[in-house]
C-alpha cells in the first residue's frame, strides 16, 4: 500500500490507539491520531485524511455524531470511515451504517480484516476519483 495515505485513528482509549497505528504504520500508512470527535474534526479540517477509523462511543462528540457531520459537508463526505465499537448489536451496526459509515467492526477486531477493508476502500475511493475527474 502507498506510504501517501494518511489514516486517522480516533479512539478514546489511547492503547487502541497506538495499537492501531503501530500495525497501520507497518503496513506504510501514514497515521495520525485524535481522542474525540472534536479533536477528530479539527484534525480532519487541516489535515484531510484519506480514511477514518472511529470509535461509536466517544466523549464530547461519538462517533454516529461525527459520522452524519462528515457526510454532511462536502469537504469530507468522500472520505472513507470505518467504525470500530465494542456495541455489535445489529441496531447499533444499522445506525453507524445509516448515517454514512463504510465499514463497521466490532472490537475486539481481527487487523488482518482491517487491513483488508482499508485496501479495499481506499481503491474504490480512488478508481472513482479518478473516473470522475
Amino acid at each position: 500500500m502507498s506510504n501517501d495515505k494518511l489514516i486517522l485513528v480516533v479512539d478514546d482509549d489511547p492503547d487502541l490507539v497506538e495499537s492501531v497505528s503501530m500495525k497501520l504504520e507497518g503496513e506504510g500508512f501514514q497515521v495520525a491520531k485524535a481522542y474525540d470527535g472534536v479533536e477528530a474534526w479539527d484534525r480532519i479540517k487541516h489535515e484531510r485524511p484519506h480514511m477514518l477509523i472511529l470509535d461509536v462511543m466517544m466523549p464530547r462528540k461519538d462517533g454516529f455524531e461525527l459520522v452524519v457531520e462528515l457526510k454532511d459537508d462536502e469537504r469530507t463526505s468522500h472520505i472513507p470511515i470505518i467504525l470500530l465499537t465494542a456495541r455489535a448489536d445489529a441496531d447499533s451496526r444499522i445506525a453507524g451504517l445509516s448515517r454514512g459509515a463504510d465499514a463497521y467492526l466490532e472490537k475486539p477486531f481481527d487487523s488482518e480484516e482491517l487491513n483488508v477493508r482499508i485496501s479495499a476502500l481506499i481503491e474504490s475511493r480512488s478508481k472513482l476519483q479518478k473516473r470522475y475527474a
